[in-house]
């Protein structure tokens, strides 16, 4: 028996940029020129650069927002993106700033 048995999936950039696209559709934000807009504003860019997926988030919506850039190389970062971008996006909703 091997010793990765129970190893995860290697990581697929193209999928997990899929499954981004999913969860930011969820979360009622448009696509449009390569970034996913709320309100008509960019929130969030994703793009695959080798094996590694590049994510920018908007600090807050505005017509030229200040991005945070971060990166996904396995499931885990993707997922606490999304989770990041949820919070965000709730917060903005409810038309907080913190």
């Amino acid at each position: 028996m091997s010793d990765d048995f129970f190893a995860p999936p290697p990581f697929d950039p193209a999928t997990a940029r899929a499954t981004l696209q999913r969860a930011l559709r969820d979360l009622k934000l448009s696509e449009r020129n390569g970034a996913f807009e709320m309100n008509g504003q960019p929130v969030v860019r994703a793009r695959i650069e080798g094996a590694v997926l590049k994510l920018d988030v908007a600090k807050k919506p505005s017509r030229s927002p200040d991005w945070e850039h971060a990166e996904a190389g396995d499931h885990a970062k993707l997922r606490r993106f999304i989770d990041d971008v949820k919070r965000r996006v709730s917060r903005w909703a409810e038309g907080r700033e913190d």
